[in-house]
């Protein structure tokens, strides 16, 4: 079954889009191309595609790009990155969509990715593959980022959409403002590795938070009457902090529900030896089978039940593997039964958002899936089965 499953929604991943042109970047402008990417994307259409040929022994194109119009930037060359060494401004109009595909931003320099302003009448979408960038900062009004199979070697801050199979220093979901435009869809974080953790400080959208391994979770912000789910990560910091590994500090009384469950944690005790903290009053917290090697503190106001502490784990930050007594130890509820179809393990491996949905041990160079939502059971009616993903 598991199987089937699986190659159903693979063959659904890739499919072909049809521009509107295809704009040439190459060095000096080989072959009739384009020198610089600035002057491809002036030359552009709405729809149309930047092909950007990698210069060789890593030189950069050393430009700053503003993108004004719905464009997707891809690299000439199969499973490498080109280089522009520069800050890269999206400006914002209801409708447009970026999509950035093998952009390296260089080893050097504290370049930016970011939306520079709000969207008025609509909403801007900004599409972020296999990318190596510096700082994301697309934290603005009316604003989604789906970014996924990136590195971001500082901080990653969006406003809504999807963040998947990424590695950054800090995850933060903020917002200035309410959107005006609201998206309809959850701001969903699957799958990343965060050194400094990850934090919800948006109030526009429920958010869920699965198979991640960080440093810890905190919720500053909320949306009213919204929900939030923390489910199926690991939570891994050998440094004390100020903060333990689940944080809940709201600003105000904001009525909603927060789901704890399912996650593996190991900390070093710092300002608190608390694994959950809820400072807020309105917020209900649930907090189920958690598994700590810590013993099992909370502080605040919550539902508990089947968590454990002091039980035998062992945690790597470099690997990011987690082995002991978190196999087989979540909730057995047949919704979180995992991919091999045996009881849900605690940890970023367990669930149907598994850790090896986006981190296959041997996916190299080869498309890799960015999004994936399979039924546990199918009892009657119509089989859905949700998939994407990129090439490389």
């Amino acid at each position: 079954m598991t199987k089937k499953l699986l190659t159903i929604a693979l063959t659904g991943l890739l499919s072909t889009t049809a521009f509107a042109a295809d704009l040439y970047v190459r060095n000096a402008g080989a072959g009739g191309a384009y020198s610089t990417v600035s002057a491809a994307i002036t030359a552009a259409s709405d729809g149309d595609r930047i092909i950007i040929q990698p210069k060789i022994n890593g030189t950069a194109y050393v430009e700053n790009l503003i993108i004004n119009k719905s464009l997707t930037f891809v690299s000439e060359t199969n499973y490498n990155k080109y280089i522009i060494q520069g800050n890269v401004t999206i400006s914002p109009a209801a409708g447009r969509v970026v999509t950035i595909s093998s952009l390296s931003s260089g080893i050097s320099g504290g370049y930016t990715l970011e939306a520079s302003g709000a969207t008025t009448g609509g909403r801007t979408t900004i599409n972020l593959y296999n990318c190596d960038l510096n700082n994301v900062f697309t934290y603005q009004v009316n604003t989604t980022t789906n970014i996924s199979g990136c590195t971001v070697k500082e901080s990653l801050i969006f406003s809504h959409g999807r963040c998947t199979a990424n590695k950054a220093n800090y995850i933060n979901i903020y917002s200035q403002a309410e959107d005006t435009s609201l998206a309809t869809s959850d701001v969903e974080v699957y799958g990343n590795v965060s050194k400094s953790g990850i934090s919800n400080a948006q109030l526009n959208y429920n958010f869920k938070f699965y198979n991640n391994f960080c440093t810890g979770f905190i919720v500053s912000n909320f949306k009213a009457g919204g929900s939030g789910e923390i489910i199926n990560n690991t939570v891994y910091n050998p440094n004390p902090g100020d903060f333990g590994p689940f944080y809940i500090s709201l600003n105000g009384p904001i009525p909603g529900n927060i789901t704890i469950m399912n996650n593996a944690g190991s900390f070093v005790v710092g300002q608190t030896n608390a694994c959950i903290k809820n400072e807020s009053t309105n917020v209900n917290v649930t907090a189920t089978y958690n598994l700590f090697t810590n013993s099992f503190v909370t502080q605040g106001t919550m539902t508990q039940s089947n968590n454990s502490g002091a039980v035998n784990m062992n945690f790597d930050n470099t690997a990011y593997t987690i082995a002991g007594m978190n196999v087989n130890a979540g909730n057995p509820a047949i919704n979180y039964t995992d991919l091999d179809l045996t009881r849900n393990d605690a940890g970023h491996y367990g669930g149907s958002n598994s850790w090896a949905n986006y981190w296959p041990s041997d996916n190299g160079g080869k498309p890799q899936v960015n999004y994936l939502v399979t039924p546990r059971t199918i009892s009657s009616g119509t089989l859905s089965i949700t998939g994407s993903g990129f090439s490389k």
